[in-house]
């Protein structure tokens, strides 16, 4: 439970949410009065929860545009490394303690941490009310998805999901693009990624057995977070090799289809599923899947049709040597017919309308052109209407401590965040049951197939729970 604030410290942090409601869409509120000049140019006091890898490159960009005054990392190595590059830092190896201690004292949050431990973070800052920015994908789970949504929401918080091709000027051009018409009515979308590259099935499909020290430096504990205790074993889990295993990860939909299915969930204006199937490779109840390929079908949307996105991910064996006596793979991706003769790249996606294509040979849909060719010799796209960034992942951090001083809301902040990340994560849903999932979006529900609620939401372990 949040601990009752000095007054001071209350007036202040809703000083900064007001100023976020200006121009900021759904962090409006008649509760508070705007005095956009009073607070708007004061330090904004930071923590990062997550310090190495990605979380790195967000600690040094957010640093840069407030002052960092907490670091939390489960590996003190990697923390005290972070950690020299700021002075008078406190440091942390568990973020509940973090918030025990500085909560009260702290605006805004970057979490950076293995999947499985974004909602617990995210949702104790949120209910904090401290403004929160959070590594794709949002969430573990479906259900942590939608709590994050609702929660940011009604805290009104300077909210943003780091996907940072949401930044991207040629995304935003896209999504005017398709909606513009120039394709016509789209019916169909196809997105593919060259991950997973890392450890999971075929190679790894049941858990490591023995167990090894924990080092010094580690704080196992606080690794694990809200998954079930499990033993250490060096190399496997940490620090990137998590991802494969489903205690800790998302696999690659998670992990790429915040990035590639951005641009087709924002242009198509999606929102829930109604089904979603999935055939998947080495399906097992402890790593993600050597291949899948997972359809979602979506209903009519104002004036744009039904349609279905279709997901692709990992490769399959031919059945044929190399050169070097190796097995041979090929790569899972759409319908050859639908690439107009290109060699698609190792990400990418396709928006399929009546009238051409959309194709996008990169993983954040930066990236674009229309076929057939012919058909759009000379096209000229239709005047800006979404505010342009074009500065990438440092863009994605600026638009979010602007909307703490008062700007409009973060292009990915978490109204538009959570519903992406649900419709992501079904997806896993559907490749861990085996069985095409009737989906109530509204209720967050599976309609026919009980056994995957435990896939939709999750138990935590004692002391890790949600708020």
């Amino acid at each position: 439970m949040a601990r009752p604030r000095p007054r001071k410290t209350a007036e202040r942090r809703d000083f900064l949410k007001t100023s976020a409601a200006i121009g900021a869409g759904y962090f409006i509120s008649n509760s508070y009065a705007a005095e956009p000049s009073k607070l708007a140019n004061e330090e904004v006091r930071l923590a990062c929860i997550g310090v190495g890898g990605k979380g790195g490159s967000d600690t040094d960009q957010a640093a840069e545009l407030c002052k960092a005054v907490a670091l939390c990392d489960c590996d003190e190595g990697t923390l005290n490394k972070k950690a020299e590059k700021f002075s008078g830092v406190k440091k942390y190896t568990d973020f509940r303690k973090l918030f025990d201690e500085l909560g009260k004292n702290i605006d805004a949050v970057t979490v950076s941490t293995p999947d499985h431990t974004h909602a617990p973070a995210a949702l104790r800052a949120i209910n904090l009310g401290i403004a929160t920015y959070v590594q794709k994908p949002l969430t573990h789970t479906v259900y942590e998805a939608r709590a994050l949504r609702e929660a940011a929401a009604k805290k009104k918080v300077a909210t943003q999901m780091g996907n940072q091709g949401s930044a991207e000027n040629g995304l935003r051009e896209a999504v005017e693009v398709i909606q513009s018409g120039a394709i016509g009515k789209v019916t169909e979308a196809h997105i593919w990624t060259n991950r997973p590259v890392w450890p999971q099935a075929p190679d790894i499909i049941k858990r490591p057995e023995g167990e090894d020290p924990i080092p010094e430096n580690l704080n196992w504990d606080a690794f694990i977070g809200p998954a079930p205790m499990r033993p250490f074993k060096k190399g496997v889990y940490h620090t990137f090799k998590w991802r494969g295993f489903w205690d800790f990860g998302t696999g690659a939909l998670g992990d790429m289809g915040c990035h590639t299915a951005n641009m087709a969930f924002r242009a198509l204006k999606l929102e829930y599923p109604t089904s979603v199937e999935a055939t998947a490779g080495h399906v097992n109840a402890e790593t993600c899947p050597s291949i899948a390929t997972v359809t979602f079908q979506f209903p009519a949307r104002g004036d744009m049709p039904a349609c279905k996105v279709v997901w692709y991910e990992g490769k399959s064996p031919t059945g044929k040597m190399d050169n070097n006596g190796k097995p041979e793979f090929k790569k899972n991706l759409p319908p050859e017919e639908l690439l107009f003769g290109q060699t698609p790249p190792g990400s990418g996606s396709l928006i399929v309308g009546d009238k051409g294509t959309l194709y996008s040979p990169n993983d954040y849909g930066a990236k674009f052109s229309l076929y057939p060719e012919k058909d759009f010799t000379g096209y000229t796209p239709p005047s800006p209407t979404i505010a342009r960034n074009g500065k990438s992942d440092k863009g994605m951090k600026q638009e979010w401590i602007d909307a703490v001083r008062g700007g409009p809301a973060p292009y990915s902040n978490f109204d538009v965040a959570g519903l992406l990340t649900e419709f992501i994560l079904l997806g896993n849903v559907a490749i861990r049951t085996g069985k095409k999932l009737e989906w109530d979006g509204p209720a967050c529900k599976v309609t026919n197939c009980p056994e995957a609620e435990q896939y939709v939401r999750k138990q935590y372990r004692k002391g890790w729970e949600l708020e």
